[in-house]
């Protein structure tokens, strides 16, 4: 620590973010991408047909193939086509355990899909890690945390935020990174700050349990009921009387009427006397994020049992504060947008990563007879793991795409053989930072991710399945490619920075 808090702000921002900036990186770039998660599951699963057949007409197909194939079910369950999302499929069984069958929406026969983690696997390392759950939002959330820290320690150390925001210096060499660095933390700073707390917010019944614990007695049940989401029933003794189940058409334009565009059906106990149908809407299509949106009709009368509760005021502050961070409202515009500002983020703490090492170049030079030959190593570790962690992520989250086509449809846990190529891309990307010179290895990197994001509208050509999202996952990944082509060409041929006086440099390093 430092004597003045300036300086201690200074200290905490620059090492907390050297060591928990690695992973902070790996939960924006997958944060980011995970809001293009649904487009990202199309793209990795070609055999889903693009369709434009209504939903009222899918959900009759649907209807007809579980008469045919589950009539006795228990549970059925129908997931819709939607604008970001074409596919259709049923399943039975409970809702995260059934058994589920892609059809297609035209026909309403079974597909042949292939296995595939799709882009759930960004949203879910996102705010796991890929750990068991529980430990993955704890681990997250402390980090969480250490980005809060970071924010307003940067907040406290710049002092001259409005003018460091109009200033950026090129070819300046680590003038330049902490000129980018100040200018993007700046101009996203209420996007940083809101970003981090409502990730906070989302768990906070994890977190902090203490409330729900003391005024309901543990029973979080009670706690979900006392919000309105009593689950609605019929008498068991209709569950033993058959019955003709009700047309869904008129159901699903009375819920989208009231709910918005419907992503999903739920009917338990079909056939019967007990009928209960469920309509939800697609989540997050308002701001309040919620999955307790659902319309309950009698699965015989079709009469209307249950519509969506009245939030409170905390749990509604709570769920908008999810939806924000969500970004599941406002549509495609208000989705580029949050991609837009998570590139900018990634680039931030990727700069702020650089700039660490750029600092201490000089002084940890191999040549220099004066380094400590500790401080050196530990100089090396820094380089291998920004290498890794920046570029090395970003092969292996694009690599992930490639495997989901590459490999056979017809492999055994085809899934987890997906998620084994991501870390394996990712290892072998900081095995080979660590047996290569820091310059060249970020130039071959990103060059590799350039050149595999580029590719993918070759392999989506190649590999079928062509329609308007796949389309617009491929020309992103080109734009993409194309930037970090010229990320590889800038830091292959740089500039020749300007040598200043010793007491120059001395004065600027003070600064």
């Amino acid at each position: 620590m430092k004597n003045t808090f300036t300086q201690s702000m200074a200290w905490l921002h620059t090492w907390a973010g050297l060591i928990f900036g690695w992973l902070l990186f790996a939960i924006f770039v997958t944060g980011t991408l995970a809001v293009f998660d649904k487009e990202l599951s199309h793209w990795m699963q070609p055999e889903i047909p693009a369709s434009t057949v209504s939903q009222a007409d899918a959900a009759k197909r649907a209807i007809s193939y579980l008469q045919q194939h589950q009539a006795n079910a228990g549970n059925w369950g129908i997931s819709l086509p939607t604008e970001r999302s074409p596919g259709l499929s049923v399943s039975t069984g409970d809702r995260r355990h059934g058994v589920v069958v892609p059809l297609d929406p035209n026909s309403g026969e079974p597909l042949a899909v292939r296995d595939s983690v799709g882009g759930n696997f960004f949203f879910r390392f996102h705010f796991t890690l890929d750990l068991p759950r529980n430990w993955g939002i704890f681990v997250v959330g402390a980090l969480a945390l250490v980005m809060l820290a970071g924010l307003i320690s940067g907040i406290v150390i710049h002092k001259k935020i409005f003018k460091e925001f109009f200033t950026f210096r090129p070819d300046k060499g680590q003038r330049s990174w902490l000129d980018f660095h100040n200018a993007s933390a700046v101009l996203l700073l209420p996007f940083h700050l809101m970003i981090t707390y409502t990730g906070l917010v989302i768990f906070m019944m994890i977190y902090i349990p203490a409330g729900v614990d003391a005024v309901f007695e543990g029973d979080s049940r009670a706690y979900f009921q006392a919000q309105g989401n009593a689950r609605v029933e019929q008498p068991r003794r209709l569950a033993k009387t058959p019955a003709e189940l009700v047309e869904l058409a008129p159901l699903l334009a009375q819920a989208e009427a009231r709910l918005g565009p419907i992503g999903s059906i739920g009917i338990r106990n079909p056939n019967t006397a007990a009928a209960l149908i469920e309509v939800r809407p697609v989540l997050g299509n308002r701001i309040a994020l919620t999955k307790g949106n659902a319309m309950v009709f009698d699965g015989v009368s079709g009469r209307l049992l249950s519509d969506v509760p009245e939030l409170r005021p905390a749990p509604l502050t709570q769920r908008v504060m999810a939806g924000l961070h969500f970004a599941q409202f406002g549509g495609y515009p208000m989705r580029w947008l949050y991609f837009i500002c998570g590139l900018i983020s990634c680039a931030m703490i990727a700069s702020g990563l650089v700039l660490f090492c750029v600092k201490r170049g000089r002084k940890y030079a191999p040549a220099d007879s004066r380094a400590d030959a500790a401080a050196r190593r530990w100089y090396r570790v820094a380089e291998v793991c920004n290498v890794g962690f920046i570029s090395g992520l970003m092969v292996a989250c694009v690599g992930l795409l490639w495997a989901s086509r590459l490999l056979p449809a017809e492999l055994a846990q085809r899934e987890a053989w997906e998620v084994r190529a991501f870390f394996g891309l990712w290892l072998l990307a900081l095995l080979h930072a660590g047996v290569r010179p820091a310059k060249q290895a970020w130039v071959e990197q990103l060059a590799l991710c350039a050149v595999l994001c580029g590719g993918l509208g070759v392999l989506g050509i190649f590999a079928g399945g062509v329609d308007h999202l796949r389309l617009g996952v491929e020309v992103t990944g080109l734009v993409l490619g194309i930037g970090l082509a010229l990320a590889a060409w800038r830091v292959a041929c740089p500039k020749p920075a300007v040598v200043k006086p010793r007491a120059a440099r001395t004065m600027e390093a003070k600064a």
